[in-house]
C-alpha cells in the first residue's frame, strides 16, 4: 500500500485573498490540517523549510505540536536545508520532537534550494571551509547529524559534573531510538541519490531535478529512484529503504475545484537554478478523477515510489485542503491500487 501524505510550504501573506495572513495563521492551521489528515486516513504531514521568507522556517516546535495532537500520522519535513543547521543542536531538537510524537518523525534533509537572500547560511554563522562548496558543507553537516543520532557516547564527561553521569563518554540527550533510520535525503541528482543510499538515508525526490538526460521529468526521476535502490543494495543495508516523490494533484470533483484548478494544463518545464545549473520542473495534475487516474498511471516515478506527498495550497484554508486530500484518498488512490 502506497503511503499518501501532504506537503505544505506554509505560506502566509497579508493579501485579502489569503487564508493565512500571519505567521500564526500558517502555524496553527498546519496543526489543524495534520489532525484533519489523520482523521481522513492520510499517512503523513510534511513541511518545507525556507529561511528569510513568509513560509515555515523553524520546524521542530511545529512538529512537536503536531506530535502532541495526533497519534498515528507520520510527521516530517521535505526538506530542511542543512547549510543552515548546527547538527548537534538539531539532533537534540529532533530527538525531543520524536519522543513527543512516539517515534513518528520522518526528517527530510538536503543541501537546500535557492533561497531568498544571497548565501543566507552565512547570516546563521556557517561558512564553508577553504576549498569546500556550500553543498559540501551541507553534506558534512548531514554526516555529523547521522553520526550523533546513532546514540553513541563521544563527549568527555566533566570530572566534577553538576549531576551524576552514566559511565563512559556522553551522548546527546534526549536520544530517540530508531530516528537514525528515519532520515531522508532530498536529492536533485543521481549522484546525491547514490550518496544518500550509501549512508543509509531514505530518498526524497521533489518536483525539481537537475536535467541530466533531457528526458521527461518523471522518467528521469524514476531512473534516479532505481539508481538509489541499486546503490542501497550494493551498500548491504539490512533494512529496506523508503522513497517519496511529491506532486501537485487535484481531483476536480466540484465547482470550487474547477474554479481554482480547472484551467491547469501544466507540463514539465526547464529552468536554471543559477547560470550553470539546468533543472527540470515536473508538471502538476488537475483533472476529473477518471482522467486523473489515467494520467497518473503513466507517471513512472509515482509508480516507483512507496510514498506520495501531495503539495497543498495552504493559503486556501484547512477545510479546502482537507477536501483536496480526501478527494485523492476517495477517488484516485483506490482506482490506482494504492488503497
Amino acid at each position: 500500500m502506497k503511503k499518501i501524505g501532504f506537503l505544505s510550504f506554509g505560506h502566509w501573506s497579508p493579501s485579502p485573498q489569503s487564508g493565512t495572513r500571519l505567521a500564526s495563521d500558517a502555524l496553527l492551521q498546519a496543526i489543524d490540517l495534520a489532525v484533519a489528515a489523520e482523521e481522513l486516513g492520510a499517512d503523513g504531514a510534511y513541511f518545507r523549510v525556507h529561511h528569510f521568507a513568509r513560509q515555515l522556517a523553524s520546524p521542530f516546535p511545529l512538529l512537536a505540536a503536531i506530535g502532541a495532537r495526533t497519534s498515528r500520522i507520520e510527521i516530517g519535513t521535505a526538506v530542511i536545508d542543512m547549510r543552515y543547521e548546527n547538527p548537534l543542536y538539531m539532533a537534540e531538537d529532533a530527538g525531543a520532537a520524536d519522543l513527543i510524537a512516539g517515534g513518528r518523525l520522518q526528517l527530510g534533509i538536503s543541501r537546500g534550494s535557492p533561497e531568498q537572500v544571497v548565501d543566507g547560511w552565512r547570516y546563521f554563522g556557517y561558512v564553508p571551509p577553504e576549498g569546500q562548496t556550500d553543498a559540501e558543507m551541507a553534506r558534512h553537516h548531514a554526516e555529523v547529524l547521522l553520526e550523533v543520532l546513532r546514540g553513541q557516547g563521544f563527549a568527555q564527561p566533566h570530572p566534577r559534573p553538576m549531576f551524576p553521569n552514566p559511565p563512559g563518554l556522553l551522548r546527546l540527550e534526549p536520544h530517540s531510538e530508531g530516528l537514525r533510520e528515519r532520515i531522508w535525503w532530498g536529492a536533485a541528482t543521481n549522484a546525491t541519490a547514490e550518496w544518500a543510499a550509501r549512508l543509509g538515508m531514505n530518498l526524497q525526490s521533489s518536483t525539481l531535478k537537475f536535467d541530466e538526460t533531457g528526458q521527461a521529468f518523471h522518467i528521469q526521476q524514476a531512473e534516479q529512484i532505481r539508481v538509489f535502490r541499486q546503490a542501497w543494495k550494493e551498500a548491504g543495508h539490512a533494512r529496506q529503504p523508503r522513497v517519496s516523490v511529491s506532486r501537485s494533484i487535484f481531483a476536480l470533483v466540484n465547482d470550487q475545484d474547477r474554479a481554482y484548478f480547472g484551467q491547469d494544463q501544466s507540463q514539465d518545464h526547464i529552468g536554471y537554478l543559477d547560470e550553470n545549473t539546468r533543472a527540470i520542473f515536473g508538471r502538476s495534475y488537475a483533472a476529473e478523477p477518471d482522467l486523473l487516474v489515467k494520467q497518473l498511471v503513466e507517471d513512472e516515478a509515482v509508480a516507483e515510489a512507496d510514498t506520495l506527498l501531495l503539495t497543498v495550497p495552504n493559503q486556501l484554508g484547512v477545510a479546502y485542503n482537507a477536501h483536496v486530500i480526501e478527494a485523492i484518498l476517495t477517488y484516485v488512490a483506490p482506482a490506482l491500487g494504492w488503497r
